[in-house]
């Protein structure tokens, strides 16, 4: 791997973590790498720092993916340690080496990243895991009914008058304009039987958007029944919010019955404005045809209609299943969702920093 794919990938790890690692702002580490000795562990990490972060809050950020990316290369001279596969590699002080661990933790975390989550081995897994949590659920922003004060737009009539009621005369206008929110998220994840290998993967993703953003962020199961799990999903400890997302959701495993259950979920729950995701293989046990009526509901209502579907990362994907069939016209993306890479995509997505379809979905 060369050093440019190498940061190219580590800025696209930051990105998805919440830090405002650009394309431009690469461009120019990747220029400044030029003049350094990229074996210099030390040189990489004040290199990436200065270049790649924005405000004060993206320094933390920084720092930890650095650690998981470069297998715990920080500024200093502390041992360094491989994150993936268990491997381990110990600076012995000699710059060729730290070089060569450099360059081997970042390769083998860059191929951890694309592979497929039913691959990987126990370990392997439990570290994708945890680079999940450090993925960023900051969202794309929406305009509120509250008002702000500002230098610049209408003229707030009421604060301007108060004013000039008080001082007796006016002195100045004032300015206001409309605040901003996140906007909302709902995730619906299949926990059928036919999605059981990436479930718990899913659920780890799901648990990263709500802690980031408790107050945007839904979190359904579908299956048999529709199970709403937000509350399940604010644990802080990953491990915690899972086994009570286990006991919450009575049709794990199960079969799917997409339509019935989205059905359900526009007459008891709305996804008006929001950036609706979900999450499955398509396999529908029930009619096709209502699973199309109500997709068709669902996109009219949702900001945005994200379709993940795991077997998408795969070579030769078609989405030839009765469901993906009948939800294809009314998608705005359909995406992977088989690998942490396919995740970091999806959170850019979420965050409005890209946009534009995962694949043909008006087939």
């Amino acid at each position: 791997m060369t050093i440019a794919a190498t940061m190219i990938g580590f800025a696209r790890t930051l990105r998805a973590a919440g830090v405002a690692a650009d394309h431009e702002r690469t461009q120019h580490l990747l220029r400044a790498l030029e003049h350094l000795d990229v074996t210099d562990r030390r040189g990489v990490y004040w290199a990436g720092r200065l270049t790649l972060c924005a405000t004060k809050d993206d320094l933390a950020r920084y720092d930890r993916c650095f650690e998981a990316y470069f297998g715990g290369m920080r500024a200093g001279r502390a041992q360094v340690r491989t994150v993936t596969k268990g491997l381990s590699a110990v600076d012995d002080g000699d710059g060729e080496g730290q070089g060569r661990a450099l360059r081997a933790s970042a390769s083998e975390l860059e191929v951890l990243r694309q592979r497929d989550v039913t691959s990987l081995t126990e370990s392997e897994r439990a570290e994708v895991h945890r680079l999940l949590g450090l993925l960023s659920g900051r969202r794309a922003r929406r305009s509120s009914r509250r008002f702000r004060t500002a230098r610049g737009g209408p003229l707030d009539r009421a604060r301007t008058i108060r004013r000039a009621l008080r001082r007796g005369d006016v002195a100045e206008l004032l300015h206001h304009r409309h605040g901003s929110r996140p906007r909302t998220v709902v995730l619906l994840v299949d926990v059928s039987g036919s999605m059981a290998a990436y479930a718990e993967t899913l659920l780890r993703f799901a648990h990263a958007l709500v802690r980031s953003e408790p107050g945007a962020t839904r979190v359904f199961s579908v299956g048999t029944r529709l199970t709403p799990i937000t509350a399940e999903l604010r644990h802080r400890d990953p491990g915690t919010a899972l086994r009570e997302v286990s006991r919450s959701i009575p049709d794990w495993s199960g079969g799917t019955r997409l339509g019935e259950e989205l059905r359900f979920f526009l007459k008891r729950h709305s996804a008006r404005g929001a950036i609706t995701v979900i999450a499955s293989d398509g396999w529908e046990r029930g009619d096709p045809a209502l699973l199309g009526e109500q997709v068709a509901r669902l996109s009219r209502q949702a900001h945005r209609l994200i379709w993940v579907n795991p077997h998408k990362g795969h070579a030769g994907f078609q989405p030839l299943t009765g469901g993906m069939r009948a939800a294809l016209p009314y998608l705005d993306d359909l995406v992977a969702g088989h690998s942490l890479a396919a995740y970091e995509d999806l959170a850019e997505r979420l965050s409005g920093e890209r946009r534009g379809t995962g694949g043909p979905v008006h087939a």
